[in-house]
């Protein structure tokens, strides 16, 4: 419990950085057993990589803010195309050999690797964003990404004026139907007589669910033309055409991850993007960071939820609080998590 409690205290309002240059840089170590010679934190990037606006780019905002904060040298290393678990393997290696620590892993991708990895280079503190890895070395950095959603299922009913909304996932995958449920759940609750239509974009990561526009858009459009006025999409880079398409049809869209309203590359569109539910990368790169610049580096599996504000619901664009109803619907339901009146679908 006290390290939990350590992370609470250093993981609230990451999410919302901006994004700037990183550097990377120094020589290389030959141990694999980091040494006195540590460079600071690595990240290795999910599909989709730096850019999407969303998951990747709020594990960048963490680590430049260790950077900014801790005068760390960094690294962050993109994913390549239709690669191997051995392909991560020697990605996570190589950044534990060079001396960087921590070393993250940015999506459950990552999982398999990383047991791997850690058990070979025991004095590196590796962290996993949305999985759970065993290892003494080994932070598992978990989100109730639920219960973000179920909150922007009760934005979207509020918003709703068909009594259509629509949910896109990137990839049917366990992780994303957390997303679904709690969105599901939040709209039922909050009225009803909402229809959600659901659509997945790919049954695996490698046929680029969470890295292709193109498909997001056209599952957008299909909702649209269903009469679906809100969408909100847990789909990474392939969000921007979810976003794109509500914006072309004068709908709502719901962000994801990261606060999109506030995202340079979605500007165009950003008057319809009416929320977006968080999930604190940043903050928990950040506070694996610090943990080891503090030596005391964390260990096991720190969940990061609505109570430590590790996830929540944006308030940015000036249309949210003109929705009738809308914010003290979403405060209610957000209290009543808190406490434990409201339990929120996981599947």
């Amino acid at each position: 419990m006290r390290r939990i409690s350590k992370l609470t205290r250093v993981a609230v309002g990451v999410a919302s950085l901006g994004l700037v240059a990183t550097a990377c840089g120094g020589t290389s170590s030959d141990s694999g057993d980091s040494d006195s010679s540590d460079r600071g934190v690595a990240i290795a990037y999910d599909v989709g990589g730096k850019g999407d606006q969303s998951f990747n780019d709020a594990a960048f905002a963490g680590l430049t803010k260790a950077k900014d904060e801790f005068g760390y040298k960094t690294a962050d290393i993109e994913p390549t195309e239709g690669e191997t678990n051995a392909d991560k393997e020697q990605r996570l290696a190589s950044l534990a050999k060079q001396g960087y620590n921590p070393v993250i892993g940015v999506g459950f991708a990552y999982g398999p690797a990383m047991k791997a990895v850690a058990a070979k280079y025991p004095k590196t503190t590796f962290g996993i964003v949305d999985s759970v890895v065993p290892g003494k070395n080994v932070a598992s950095l978990v989100f109730a990404e639920e219960q973000a959603s179920y909150l922007a299922g009760v934005a979207a009913a509020k918003a709703t004026k068909t009594d259509v909304v629509g949910f896109v996932g990137g990839v049917d995958v366990p992780l994303i139907h957390k997303f679904e449920a709690g969105y599901k759940q939040g709209v039922q609750d909050t009225n009803s007589k909402v229809k959600v239509l659901s659509q997945y974009l790919t049954q695996t990561a490698e046929e680029g669910g969470f890295s292709s526009p193109d498909k997001g858009k056209a599952a957008a459009e299909g909702q649209i033309e269903k009469k679906a006025d809100v969408l909100y999409a847990a789909a990474g880079l392939s969000g921007q055409g979810v976003i794109e398409a509500a914006a072309k049809a004068k709908v709502w869209a719901i962000g994801v991850d990261s606060d999109q309203y506030k995202q340079a590359a979605l500007a165009p569109y950003k008057n319809y993007i009416l929320t977006s539910a968080l999930k604190d990368v940043g903050g928990a790169v950040y506070t694996l960071s610090k943990s080891v610049h503090d030596g005391k580096p964390l260990t096991g599996t720190q969940t990061f939820d609505l109570k430590v504000n590790g996830v929540g619901l944006a308030e940015s664009n000036p249309q949210y609080a003109k929705v009738a109803g809308l914010q003290d619907a979403v405060n209610k339901a957000k209290q009543e998590i808190i406490d434990g009146k409201i339990k929120v679908n996981t599947e």
